[in-house]
């Protein structure tokens, strides 16, 4: 196979990994996130692993990465690269203000039975149709939305880049993500389809549980209007997730599996 094609494997297996199992983890870290002067950069490891921001497993595709620059304008990563357990990219914040860094995006899986033997796909909506037999024996299918993403801020921050996207599952600062202190609590909105996601379990976990024996993960769960607080353990990067399974996804007789990630760093 050619390496484009290892790539877009590597993502699909990505979006198809249950979050909720916690067997491995998803993730973006940040040399920083608040940073000043006249030429900062962030340098971010994207990596897939049993213990949080510790290289031991997969490096993260980055097929799906997009930069939001404080204005709202798209911005291009520099130095891209893969390594044996994670990749690397830059990120020059050549204007002041908050940015967005994400790896998001989508994919399809499917099982059915043919001729007596399961079957199993995973593709994009677009290849859905033409590969998957309609009316296929005990077809079931799954649509599968990730993003996976940090914040960081140049100088004051500022709000633009905070506002919703109105697509699958997402977090929506109360608390500005780049103004967490480990004394004071956060406050934070989970959205789905950019609406209140009530009920949803929210995982924070703070990083270096390699180097502890308790995970010390805090099990949260979203209000009416999808809000949640945040009580740090004390500083360092932190680690947020949450996933809603649902029939809303658009398509007829597909269930859909939507999942939210973030990294944050909190100051003492």
């Amino acid at each position: 196979m050619t390496l484009p094609i290892l790539r877009r494997l590597a993502l699909v297996a990505l979006l198809a990994m249950p979050v909720a199992a916690e067997a491995h983890r998803s993730w973006l870290l940040p040399s920083a996130t608040i940073l000043s002067g006249d030429d900062p950069w962030v340098t971010v490891d994207a990596a897939v692993s049993n213990d949080l921001f510790y290289f031991e497993h997969f490096p993260m595709p980055l097929d799906g990465l997009t930069i939001m620059a404080p204005d709202g304008s798209a911005a291009q990563a520099e130095n891209q690269a893969r390594g044996r357990y994670r990749s690397t990219f830059d990120v020059r914040l050549n204007a002041p203000g908050t940015w967005r860094i994400a790896v998001a995006g989508e994919s399809m899986f499917a099982s059915w039975r043919q001729n007596g033997q399961q079957r199993r796909w995973r593709g994009t909506r677009e290849a859905f149709a033409r590969e998957v037999p309609a009316g296929a024996e005990a077809l079931r299918v799954t649509l599968g939305q990730r993003r996976v993403e940090f914040f960081a801020t140049r100088g004051a921050p500022t709000d633009r880049v905070l506002q919703p996207l109105n697509e699958g599952l997402e977090m929506v600062p109360i608390t500005h993500p780049n103004d967490l202190v480990a004394a004071e609590p956060a406050q934070f909105r989970l959205l789905l389809d950019g609406k209140p996601a009530a009920g949803v379990e929210v995982s924070v976990v703070p990083g270096g549980n390699r180097y502890r024996d308790q995970l010390g993960e805090m099990k949260l769960r979203t209000a009416e209007d999808g809000s949640f607080a945040v009580n740090w353990t004390g500083p360092g990067m932190y680690w947020l997730n949450a996933s809603v399974r649902d029939a809303n996804s658009g398509l007829p007789n597909v269930q859909r599996n939507a999942s939210y990630v973030a990294t944050l760093e909190v100051l003492p």
